[in-house]
């Protein structure tokens, strides 16, 4: 049997960390709406600068980060009012590239239960009090990720833990909770720029483990060492979902590329072939210019690497195996195992409709992906046999926040802001469609009968009255 509770709040009434307990998605409170809005069943609503992060729940307080200006902040609000009980505002000294879909303050949360863990990519890792004291700082950075950072942190023990993945010099790095001095810190050599938060694993016998998904491959590392106790082969190249661990199976999802779908993928010349081909200056090195047509010139900031303006041949084996991996869902069972568990911990993969950012959620024996376009697949945890695939109904937009569970419902949030209930079950019965007309990037919280809402502008409080 494996136990894998190491952030689970016993009573389901915490939501400590992006995705709540353990990165699952999933409470076990009951009493929540189905439906509500402005006008029905909101318990509170607060304004908020504005940020990507989602609302992390720990005792009697909300924790968010935001920014405004060129201000990073970190707010606690009162859960019960939703007042803002104070706000910190953390260093900046440097304004890094984030992507349209991102913001400076993506990364969530995380909470001990006695003190607050934050991320901010223009700075490093800070620590709160729940009084809003600081408690210490840890620079880290400057950092080369395509998109901006995404990741958040996590407790696992007495550490914190913080995936650092970019185009070059990825790295995972774990930090004492007390103090903020790195207690080890592991390479990742084969991670592309991404934002796949880590989850906690701990089988018996064994260690408590690390779950990092990166490019084409997911590691565990031991929490106490860092050492890496095993991984497999065969993610996409691009990770920006969430594993979630149920029974003796972890669940992950990847997606990068429509040529990366089984099927449609094509077959890369050789650099040498390229040359050949393509390299009329005779460098030895491909320019913008020399790309053969359109698709690979829109490819080519995300190919050089270094950021030089040339392709070399380190680029070109890189964008060779972002090819040949496929976006999939994939169900890993690794056992006690210890090493490369690829060929023999694979339960089952699927490949259809798979989603980039979202992560499926796991409820009731039916797990739920939604891609980034609406398409809803439930299928069968143990067998990864699909019991329905359809759009979403009536909810047709775009996806980024990862769906939740609870009290015998599923929610969605999609980017303008509408957020659809379904009844637990494969079915994908819809029990309410609910416009925020707002804007969300963000993964709600749930807990204690209610659900929190992070939307563009504000933070969004619903509960049965």
């Amino acid at each position: 049997m494996l136990v894998f509770g190491i952030a689970v709040s016993v009573n389901g009434a915490e939501w400590d960390r992006f995705r709540g307990p353990n990165g699952s998605g999933v409470s076990e409170t009951s009493g929540l709406p189905a439906e509500f809005g402005p006008a029905k069943n909101l318990v509170w609503k607060t304004a908020l600068p504005p940020g990507h992060s989602s609302p992390v729940l720990s005792g009697t307080r909300i924790f968010l980060t935001a920014y405004e200006g060129d201000k990073l902040l970190t707010l606690a609000l009162d859960r019960t009012s939703g007042k803002i009980l104070w706000r910190r505002e953390a260093p900046r000294p440097r304004k890094e590239r984030v992507d349209s879909r991102n913001s400076p303050a993506s990364p969530s949360p995380v909470s001990d239960g006695k003190n607050v863990y934050v991320f901010f990519a223009d700075y490093g890792l800070v620590s709160y009090g729940l009084d809003g004291n600081e408690r210490w700082k840890l620079p880290l950075g400057p950092f080369d990720n395509l998109y901006g950072m995404g990741a958040s942190p996590i407790v696992a023990g007495d550490k914190i833990v913080l995936v650092c993945d970019q185009t070059r010099g990825s790295f995972i790095l774990a930090a004492g909770k007390d103090d903020g001095r790195v207690r080890w810190r592991r390479e990742r050599p084969e991670a592309l720029s991404g934002h796949s938060t880590p989850i906690v694993f701990e089988p018996k016998p064994g260690v408590m483990q690390i779950i990092a998904p990166s490019s084409f491959r997911m590691d565990a590392y031991s929490v106490a060492t860092g050492e890496t106790e095993w991984f497999v082969h065969g993610l996409a190249s691009e990770m920006k979902s969430v594993p979630v661990a149920v029974g003796d199976t972890i669940y992950i999802n990847g997606y990068n590329l429509p040529e990366n779908d089984p099927g449609k993928q094509v077959k890369v010349p050789s650099f040498a072939e390229m040359l050949e081909k393509n390299d009329t200056d005779k460098d030895g090195k491909l320019s913008i210019k020399e790309m053969p047509d359109k698709k690979h010139e829109s490819y080519f900031p995300y190919l050089d690497l270094a950021h030089d303006g040339f392709l070399d041949a380190e680029d070109w084996r890189v964008y060779t195996l972002m090819m040949s991996a496929e976006n999939g869902l994939l169900a890993v069972r690794p056992g006690n195992g210890r090493g490369d568990l690829t060929a023999t911990a694979l339960k089952w993969s699927y490949r259809r409709a798979i989603p980039q950012l979202p992560s499926v959620v796991i409820y009731r024996d039916v797990l739920y992906m939604i891609n980034d376009g609406g398409v809803l697949t439930t299928l069968k945890p143990s067998t990864g046999e699909v019991l329905k695939q359809a759009r979403l109904r009536g909810a047709a937009d775009r996806y980024f926040a990862s769906p939740v569970a609870a009290d015998g419902k599923v929610f969605f949030v999609s980017l303008n802001g509408t957020v659809t209930v379904l009844e637990a079950g494969p079915e994908q019965t819809v029990l309410s469609k609910n416009d925020l007309d707002d804007e969300s990037y963000s993964t709600p919280a749930i807990a204690d009968g209610r659900i929190f809402i992070r939307t563009k502008s504000a933070l969004w409080c619903f509960g049965a009255k």
